[in-house]
């Protein structure tokens, strides 16, 4: 599913097709996605990995799904495979509660899947 066949629904995961990994974000509605990110604004998307893994820091951010992707293609990801998901409401209002919140980021676990 390539985002020109499908609209994401909120409660969607969204998996972000980068260079040599994956990124994910939690679809919202109206354009929008929660995901783990850099915690420096002005650093390019392929760099921003790389310093968040350095610094072992990261900041969730609310933004336009076309931002967090970028030029990079991404599908939608409607379950997990291994848990049963909380209802849709429930799992964005918990993601909503981490916007602007600085978290520790660790790549084997607690990275943007592991939010």
């Amino acid at each position: 599913m390539s985002r020109r066949r499908h609209q994401p629904k909120p409660g969607d995961l969204i998996e972000i097709k980068r260079s040599v990994y994956q990124h994910w974000a939690l679809y919202l509605g109206d354009g929008y996605v929660i995901h783990v990110a850099s915690t420096n604004e002005w650093i390019p998307l392929q760099l921003a990995e790389i310093v968040t893994i350095f610094t072992r820091k990261a900041k969730v951010k609310k933004q336009l799904l076309k931002e967090g992707v970028g030029n990079n293609d991404w599908e939608i990801h409607k379950y997990d495979r291994s848990h049963t998901p909380f209802p849709v409401e429930e799992i964005i209002k918990r993601a909503e509660s981490y916007i602007d919140r600085e978290v520790t980021y660790d790549l084997p676990d607690k990275n943007c899947e592991h939010f």
